[in-house]
């Protein structure tokens, strides 16, 4: 390899196009250390650095004799790398926003769940003690607060005054807060 030593990068370049394989590997001794050192700079991260290298030049070996540089060698390596470490900051930045949008996505979607969680417990509760009043309570009361009718429909509905519909609405409503009070506190409390 060290007859290589001598030679121009332009005729490393051809020879690496015959398929030369100690001609590339005078290339990588020429090159690889001054970009690992300017990509270990832009990323601050060796391991990152040593596969960006790596990638360049398997990429160099398998496009060879494609290889038409316009320019000179080290430019376009230069060139190659610069590209490699600006696509991997970026692809770094929207694998950040990626995975902080899901993580808003997934607080939003367990706090949405934990409210209808409670929510539903909540709702089971104040059934449970709706189904403890007296029949005939529990019966105005459902028409009124579950079916949406008025005093005077109910009235009209179960054959009783107004007043007694009314009556027995506020007696519900009075039963409900005594017994339900304190799992408010509690859920408050708790739940905060």
């Amino acid at each position: 390899m060290s007859q290589y030593r001598s030679y121009s990068d332009e005729a490393l370049v051809h020879l690496v196009a015959d398929d030369d394989h100690a001609a590339y590997m005078e290339i990588y001794d020429r090159y690889a250390g001054v970009l690992y050192v300017h990509a270990r700079k832009k990323l601050n991260d060796r391991e990152e650095a040593k596969d960006l290298i790596q990638e360049l030049f398997t990429s160099f070996w398998k496009n060879r004799a494609k290889l038409q540089l316009q320019t000179q060698l080290s430019i376009y390596l230069y060139t190659a790398i610069r590209y490699r470490i600006i696509n991997c900051i970026t692809h770094k930045k929207l694998e950040s926003t990626y995975l902080e949008s899901q993580k808003d996505i997934f607080h939003f979607e367990s706090v949405q769940t934990d409210h209808l969680v409670r929510e539903k417990e909540l709702k089971r509760l104040i059934s449970s003690e709706v189904d403890c009043l007296p029949k005939k309570m529990r019966e105005i009361f459902r028409m009124s607060r579950q079916l949406n009718l008025t005093h005077k429909e109910i009235a009209q509905e179960l054959d009783i005054s107004e007043a007694t519909v009314k009556k027995q609405v506020n007696n519900a409503l009075k039963v409900l807060r005594v017994k339900l009070r304190p799992l408010f506190s509690f859920l408050v409390t708790l739940f905060v």
